[in-house]
């Protein structure tokens, strides 16, 4: 039997822009994805902790260093720029391993950059 896990979060990052004219997806600084063992084209789901708002969509690489989080398409409609987001990514895999499996929580600060 397999379920589905957290593999992977960024906990409270802020939403740098929302750009409904793009065709879909999140932006994520690539320094962000490498911390978080997430990567391109990942299903993951946005949790607003502003407004409540729980979604999925898929990863695109954001340019490294820049801190960039960026709702892209019709997610744009569910957040603001500042709002605060936790993103999490799941795997599926077998019910002993999932037992073992210890998940990646990444914590950024300020500008959403990898707290040294």
């Amino acid at each position: 039997m397999n379920i589905e896990i957290v593999k992977s979060k960024l906990h409270n990052v802020q939403v740098t822009d929302a750009n409904l004219n793009y065709i879909g997806s999140i932006t994520i600084d690539e320094d962000l994805l490498d911390a978080a063992n997430m990567i391109p084209n990942e299903k993951v789901q946005i949790v607003n902790n502003n407004n409540g708002e729980r979604f999925e969509t898929y990863i695109i690489k954001g340019r490294r260093g820049s801190g960039d989080i960026c709702l892209n398409g019709a997610a744009a409609r569910k957040v603001a720029v500042g709002d605060q987001v936790i993103i999490i990514s799941y795997a599926s895999m077998e019910f002993e391993e999932a037992k073992k499996y210890q998940p990646i929580f990444i914590f950024p600060g300020e500008g959403n950059l990898l707290v040294k």
